[in-house]
């Protein structure tokens, strides 16, 4: 009986001098290596609201999950682009090179992330745009390391055609910058609207004063009017338009008349119509808790930009929790995108074949709150399940 006590005491001493060392190595296990991102977002000059619509609800969505995607820490760094091409790739490549930054997000406007495509890529990054969408990437251009967590630009404008013409306007004049989104704005319009284009009226970024546009409207006399005027370009122009009488004439809008504007154009943009594919108003869970953080956090009423910001924190959460937090490995982190689930401000959502949302866009419509704050307010669904119109040239590989 003694070797077999003895066996059994040495096994005890054995797994406890095991734990031991167990124990004290747990103190010294390897945290988590932080999630590197870089946002680059226009934070100065007259579009600077947009930009920070987007890092605010970036930043909202990390705050919500504790600064953490999937498990692991999150380093932020953001980039203010200045809305100078240049300038944006020169600070994006100079992040990528001393950090090896795995995940871009960004930015707000087209001919921005045309500039920083090639060096987010070739650094080895997976790049997330929550606002632009342009065309050239979303069918023969499209590219299995670039996300569109927003839409393609035709698709919200395409609303206001379809409306213009169900609505029976047969005249209209259309206004937009002079750029990428721009010009996939006309195109979006008129890919429904069978009607005359009296005007098709294209402006600088730049563009403070309306007045010339606005006389030719009032020259042209139309049924209607289409713009895309983001920012402060379409502070002035609803102001002007306001102004100048013409509230007659319906106004029909994407990005015109949205929260990051409407503390400024006030009463000038009430009755205004837009299209959208998120609105405050929208009723779901994850909707109205979004809303409702916020405004607390913030003190103002979100924009589709920080909504599709919000939305890329969650995506990117869903998608690291599959990873197990590691956002090193770029063709496991694009697979786990590809198919992430998360409670989206918009309800269902999914990605097509070209990594450009699948999902539904609406007529919305200026009001003012009993708060007194400026909100649009859904008030009719346009497209349901929406594949934009570039997918099927895409050919992934």
């Amino acid at each position: 009986m003694m070797p077999n006590r003895w066996g059994f005491l040495m096994q005890r001493i054995l797994l406890a001098g095991a734990f031991l060392i167990l124990g004290l190595a747990a103190p010294f296990a390897r945290a988590a290596e932080p999630v590197r991102i870089a946002l680059v977002a226009v934070l100065s000059g007259p579009q600077a609201t947009l930009g920070q619509q987007v890092r605010d609800g970036f930043q909202l969505g990390l705050t919500t999950l504790g600064n953490k995607l999937g498990g692991a820490p999150v380093e932020l760094t953001v980039i203010d682009d200045e809305m100078k091409p240049d300038g944006a790739v020169t600070k994006l490549r100079g992040l990528l090179e001393s950090q090896k930054v795995p995940i871009v997000v960004g930015p707000v406007f087209s001919n921005i992330l045309a500039a920083i495509m090639k060096p987010a890529l070739e650094g080895g990054a997976i790049l997330i745009s929550p606002n632009a969408g342009p065309s050239t990437l979303a069918g023969k251009g499209c590219n299995p390391n670039f996300f569109s967590t927003s839409y393609q630009n035709d698709q919200v404008h395409a609303v206001l055609g379809k409306v213009a013409q169900d609505r029976g306007y047969k005249r209209v004049v259309l206004l937009a910058p002079n750029y990428q989104a721009g010009r996939d704005a006309m195109a979006g319009f008129k890919r429904f609207y069978k009607g005359e284009v009296l005007d098709e009226l294209y402006v600088p970024l730049t563009q403070i004063d309306f007045q010339s546009e606005i006389a030719r409207i009032a020259s042209d006399k139309p049924d209607a009017v289409f713009a895309f005027m983001p920012g402060g370009l379409g502070v002035n122009l609803v102001k002007q338009y306001r102004q100048a009488g013409l509230a007659n004439i319906p106004f029909l809008s994407a990005f015109t008349v949205d929260e990051s504007v409407l503390p400024a154009e006030g009463d000038a943009a009430l009755g205004f119509y837009a299209g959208t594919n998120w609105a405050p108003n929208m009723d779901n869970p994850a909707n109205k808790a979004f809303v409702a953080a916020f405004e607390k956090a913030y003190g103002y009423v979100p924009a589709t930009y920080a909504a599709q910001a919000y939305d890329t924190a969650m995506l990117l959460n869903a998608a690291l929790t599959k990873t197990g937090g590691d956002a090193s490995n770029r063709d496991k982190l694009r697979a786990a995108l590809e198919t992430a689930k998360f409670d989206s401000v918009r309800g269902d959502f999914r990605f097509g074949v070209n990594h450009y949302p699948v999902q539904d866009f609406y007529l919305a419509q200026v009001a003012k709150r009993p708060d007194g704050k400026y909100q649009t307010e859904i008030r009719e669904r346009v497209f349901k399940d929406d594949v934009d119109p570039y997918a099927a040239e895409c050919q992934m590989k």
